[in-house]
């Protein structure tokens, strides 16, 4: 029998009311919302209850997400559902450091906020944005971001489909000259040139907030998005320059599989991370929390 990895997801699949009925249904996912509760008061309010323009903005967006998604793996963890490995995508991979024993779940939310805090601060200071980029190769969407001072690739996902970041003043000739190569541009719901350089300054803010944390050992094995592979002694340099560096995404789950892993479940409120998954290796089994947890 195989492995079995959890995955979190990143920002862009939040949706206001996520997490609700998991809060109503089981107590271990509502104790989770009421410790980030006291901790940042109103986060599960806007999770149930927030708009969708006031979860888009990345200083509600991430303490959000966290919350939820440590809500939902509290779940398949008390159901007796236990992962070999972990990974998550952007912030997602806070989450999953905290379900692999580097935070307590106290130190893993102050994380996060404060986390979501400096990107944003970051991201205010430019008019910037980002994309998914499908239909192209990662060779070709690196050459056309080479035509723009301001534009990179920062996720690199799934075959056919890459992120990148940039100023959005550039962003429509970039997009012109995608689709003339035969690919297709689709805008993110964030705000932000995240895992870019315009970045540095928040992953630099974020190494001094993480030298004060305490980081304990990790009890499974936990993924990183800068390396693709396992985390090694410096778990607060992987963590702070994933925020100025792209995602490999890819590489990462190929990695997992070429470990055993053969399961994969997201966890977070939608599916982008299977649907990804699933391109990368349609034999693999990838579902959601949600299909899971009906099981």
């Amino acid at each position: 029998m195989g492995k079995i990895a959890f995955v979190f997801s990143g920002q862009g699949d939040q949706y206001p009311g996520m997490g609700k009925e998991l809060f109503e249904k089981y107590p271990a996912a509502a104790a989770v919302f009421e410790l980030c509760d006291r901790i940042r008061p109103g986060t599960s309010l806007q999770c149930f209850e927030g708009t969708e323009e006031e979860l888009k903005e990345t200083q509600n967006t991430q303490p959000c997400l966290f919350a939820m998604e440590l809500a939902a793996a509290s779940v398949l963890l008390e159901k007796g559902i236990r992962p070999d490995a972990l990974a998550g995508f952007s912030l997602g991979e806070v989450v999953a450091a905290t379900v692999s024993g580097l935070f307590d779940t106290e130190t893993g939310f102050r994380l996060v906020c404060r986390r979501g805090e400096l990107m944003q601060r970051e991201a205010e200071k430019f008019d910037t944005s980002m994309a998914a980029i499908v239909k192209l190769a990662p060779e070709q969407v690196e050459e056309l971001c080479s035509h723009y001072g301001e534009v990179y690739p920062v996720n690199f996902n799934c075959p056919g489909q890459i992120t990148v970041s940039g100023l959005s003043s550039q962003m429509p000739d970039f997009f012109a000259e995608v689709k003339a190569a035969g690919g297709r541009a689709i805008p993110l719901k964030v705000k932000g040139a995240f895992h870019s350089p315009f970045m540095e300054q928040a992953a630099e803010a974020f190494a001094e907030e993480l030298a004060k944390a305490e980081l304990k050992e990790r009890e499974t094995v936990l993924y990183s998005n800068m390396t693709a592979m396992p985390y090694t002694e410096d778990a607060a340099g992987l963590l702070s320059r994933q925020i100025c560096s792209p995602v490999q995404w890819e590489k990462l789950i190929r990695n997992m599989m070429a470990e055993g892993v053969d399961t994969f479940i997201e966890i977070g409120p939608g599916r982008t991370l299977t649907n990804m998954i699933k391109k990368i290796d349609p034999g693999v089994t990838a579902k959601t929390f949600a299909e899971t947890e009906a099981e």
